[in-house]
Formats: structure tokens, sequence, C-alpha cells
């Protein structure tokens, strides 16, 4: 499985995934959950409700109205950025974020430059998915950032 639409035609592993988040995150008062575009979105909000706080979508360039604040990074192809918007995370708030899948680790690392930029803090990061062989974790490690997963696919 390198891809989460699957689980979310069954909403029986769907609700899962976002039980075990929970059941993770419950206790590390986390202020904000800021999930990525597209489908870090998708499992960021309802794991926000569940943790009785904010969301804040991570978009690409373009997608959001008003003033953002931006992060590039670069993809295995190209390089690429995220924008959220400007005083979405106040300084100080308890930030997890959340993906899909981490393969390189590059939306990840724009992820925390974002939060560091708000003036707040990134607990941990999250993914649905992790692909190993890429050695995105590897990235994390010096910024401080653990990372939970879910499930590790090995043979990408």
């Amino acid at each position: 499985m390198t891809d989460v639409t699957t689980i979310l035609l069954d909403p029986v592993a769907f609700q899962h995934c976002i039980d075990i988040f929970a059941e993770h995150y419950h206790s590390m008062q986390i202020d904000v959950v800021a999930g990525f575009e597209a489908r870090g979105l998708i499992f960021g909000a309802p794991l926000a409700l569940r943790l009785k706080c904010a969301f804040v979508p991570l978009r690409k360039p373009g997608k959001l109205p008003g003033e953002t604040l931006s992060a590039d990074y670069i993809t295995e192809y190209s390089t690429d950025r995220i924008e959220m918007h400007t005083g979405a995370i106040k300084p100080g708030q308890r930030v997890l974020l959340l993906d899909d899948l981490i393969a390189t680790g590059g939306t990840l690392c724009a992820g925390v430059q974002l939060v560091k930029k708000a003036g707040a803090e990134v607990v941990e990061a999250a993914c649905v998915i992790e692909l190993p062989e890429l050695h995105g974790r590897q990235k994390l490690t010096p910024l401080g950032l653990d990372l939970f997963v879910l499930v590790e696919k090995e043979g990408i």
C-alpha cells in the first residue's frame, strides 16, 4: 500500500486510523493539527476534531485567500512550495504536522519551517504510510522531530 485512497473507501479502516492517531496524541496537549494538501487534509481535520484543537491546512501556492506564509522544499523531481494563512498558527502553540505519506521528507521539513516562522513548536510529525527506503525520516532527525507512522511500506 503506497496510497491511502483505499483506506478512505472503508469507513471502518478510516475510523481506525483516526482512532490510533487520537490515542497516540490525546495527552500531548496539541493546540493545532496542520495537515498537508491533499490527503493530509482528509486525515487532519477529523483528528483535530477528536483532539478538540484547531486545524490549519497547508496548501499549494495560490490556493489560500489572503496573506500567507510560505516555505519551499525539494521533491524527488523538482522544487515546490507550501503555504498557510498568516496568523493561523500563533506563537507558542504546540503543532502536530500530519500527512498521508512520507517519502523523501521534503514536505514535512517545509512544514517545520512554516510552523517555526509562526513562532510555534512542532511537537511531532505523523503519517499514515512511510516509505523507509527513501530515508525521509532521516531528514527530520536533525530538526529534533519524531515521526509517528501507522504503516511502513518496504519495497517500493
